[in-house]
């Protein structure tokens, strides 16, 4: 069935405007992904305790502030238990961290709506697109809800000292659910050519999928600082497959999946070497078609050094700059994924994308 959204010839100029202004929302919600990965990983996501949509747009501006700001850091675990002793000079270091990830997810949902209610008042929108970008856009303000959420499960509880790993992954995920939305929805807006074959759609389109399950997968490795045991391969826990004894033993059995550290590891793992799999064999399938081989090797070889980093990362425990790094490339994955899938999408009718408001 044809992309609803994507866009023949005839109707690519009149959404030029458009399609820049989703590729400029794309292009910041990958920073802001960047950045909120660095602030995870520098253990800097609960530097700031309160949650102030508007007000907390600005950072402290007197040393009065940033003392309060620090007294309210020093009454939370991760203070007490991890860093006790921090100067003040380095709170702000970790400050700044989370304050500019917050920062970037409030100028992107400007950078969102702002624009968007002015291409609805033009009647610029296609036909059809509005309530998809109206649901995009109602997942970015949830987003926000969900991160302070997210924040809130590691500043309570005398035991805690970071946040919940289940709801990091949930955040981080939707998160780049809504940017594969919004590059799919882009790209949709492009003149489309004749689709692939059915079987080369589905195979792009699955590649994509997978991708996004395993950053979910990822980030549950990262909320349990599970990257820093096991720091062997091809092995783990001295095997290729780990005994279901120590695979398993959490009760119920489903809760290994998430709270495992060695289960979640080898999960993460073994979605690594499926979607490699896959890749490898959509390479060999696509060889022969001209509009859908370019793209498969470029997919398969952004997936392997997404493989490789992630082996390196493993190795050397985790060292910052090749985390962050891992993170990035995930979404760069990501992103190839999302416009291979989508540029073997088929093409719509001419129809279906007049301008609001534009003469059939």
């Amino acid at each position: 069935m044809p992309d609803p959204l994507s866009v023949p010839s005839s109707a690519a100029p009149k959404t030029g405007a458009v399609r820049l202004w989703l590729y400029c929302v794309a292009a910041m919600i990958f920073l802001t992904l960047v950045v909120g990965g660095a602030t995870r990983l520098t253990e800097s996501g609960l530097s700031i305790t309160e949650w102030k949509p508007v007000t907390g747009v600005l950072p402290p501006l007197s040393d009065a502030d940033w003392q309060a700001e620090f007294d309210k850091y020093r009454q939370i675990p991760q203070y007490q238990q991890v860093n006790k002793g921090m100067s003040l000079a380095a709170f702000k270091t970790i400050f700044y961290w989370e304050w500019s990830h917050r920062l970037l997810a409030r100028t992107t949902g400007f950078v969102f709506l702002v624009p968007f209610l002015f291409f609805l008042w033009r009647g610029m929108i296609p036909r059809g697109l509005k309530t998809r970008l109206w649901l995009i856009f109602a997942g970015g303000a949830a987003l926000g809800a969900v991160g302070w959420w997210m924040v809130s499960s590691g500043l309570a509880g005398s035991n805690l000292t970071s946040v919940s790993q289940y709801r990091l992954a949930f955040h981080l995920t939707l998160a780049c659910a809504i940017y594969f939305a919004v590059l799919w929805t882009a790209r949709g807006l492009l003149p489309q050519g004749e689709a692939a074959p059915p079987r080369l759609r589905i195979a792009a389109l699955v590649l994509a999928l997978l991708v996004l399950v395993q950053i979910y997968l990822g980030a549950l490795v990262a909320g349990l600082d599970a990257g820093l045991i096991y720091n062997t391969w091809p092995l783990i826990d001295g095997s290729v497959i780990p005994e279901a004894a120590r695979l398993w033993h959490i009760d119920p059995a489903w809760r290994n999946l998430f709270e495992n550290t060695l289960t979640v590891q080898f999960v993460h793992r073994m979605m690594a070497y499926t979607i490699w799999l896959i890749a490898a064999w959509h390479v060999y399938d696509a060889w022969k078609n001209q509009r859908a081989a370019g793209g498969a090797v470029v997919v398969f070889v952004f997936v392997t050094a997404q493989a490789v980093l992630g082996i390196a990362t493993l190795l050397h425990m985790v060292p910052l700059s090749l985390a962050i790094a891992h993170q990035a490339l995930a979404v760069i994955v990501l992103t190839v994924a999302v416009v291979h899938a989508q540029r073997l999408s088929p093409r719509a009718p001419v129809a279906a994308l007049k301008p609001v408001g534009q003469a059939a």
